[in-house]
């Protein structure tokens, strides 16, 4: 119980870490406010205890949105220090991790001008610029997994040759191990991008027919893969110290 109680702390005093346990609890009360609220008619209490954690949710996905007001040069730094991926051999995905930062760094002021608006700071409608977010998260998730899947058939290639005593230094189980964490990458920003199009607007795809607990599902999903690999990348800078 301690060691579990100790890790949560820990978890919970970085940013990233915060991030991903508010982002479970938002997604996964929604699961569960939106599977409640659906038996209004066999459970009136139900159907309340539904409704608010339909709007507990909402506030989290507020408190989020502010967090992220924040982002932004910490994703201009990072932008800045990969730069066109001079250090990358292949070609593809170099350009796709530099059209995936491109997505990710226009999409941080898109959200904040939604945002405003929406506080009434700013006299603009929000509508537009919370699609043009959405529309720029969803396109970072597809170079997302576009990146992954090169990757894969890169690491696919590299583990051949390794098994054929071609590979040089590169161990087998590392780069099983990094094949492994690629498909979880691609199996989060997959149902991520469900929950993107869904916010699309109507008539683009499946947009808006998404019922809530389905958003919840997706988003909880997508979650929990994220704090898996949050921890499977804290437990291998352990055991390399």
């Amino acid at each position: 119980m301690q060691p579990s109680v100790e890790s949560l702390v820990r978890l919970l005093e970085s940013y990233r870490g915060r991030d991903k346990v508010i982002r479970t609890a938002c997604y996964g009360s929604q699961l569960v406010g939106g599977a409640l609220s659906r038996r209004a008619e066999a459970d009136n209490s139900s159907h309340r205890l539904g409704k608010r954690l339909l709007l507990f949710s909402a506030q989290l996905s507020h408190c989020r949105t502010v967090l992220r007001l924040f982002d932004d040069l910490s994703m201009l730094a990072y932008s800045k220090s990969y730069g066109f991926g001079g250090k990358e051999e292949d070609a593809g995905l170099r350009w796709l991790s530099v059209l995936n930062n491109v997505a990710d760094q226009l999409y941080y002021p898109c959200e904040h001008i939604a945002w405003a608006a929406d506080a009434e700071l700013i006299k603009v409608k929000s509508d537009k610029w919370w699609v043009l977010s959405t529309v720029l998260w969803g396109s970072s998730l597809l170079l997302g997994i576009l990146r992954s899947l090169r990757v894969l058939m890169l690491l696919k290639k590299t583990l051949n040759r390794c098994e054929s005593d071609e590979g040089g230094n590169s161990s087998p189980s590392q780069l099983r191990r990094q094949m492994r964490g690629e498909i979880l990458t691609i199996l989060s920003s997959t149902v991520d991008l469900s929950n993107a199009v869904h916010w699309m607007p109507p008539g683009f795809l499946w947009a808006g027919r998404f019922p809530p607990w389905l958003v919840g599902l997706m988003g909880t999903i997508s979650s929990l893969v994220g704090l898996i690999q949050m921890n499977a990348g804290d437990s291998e800078e352990t055991d390399s110290t």
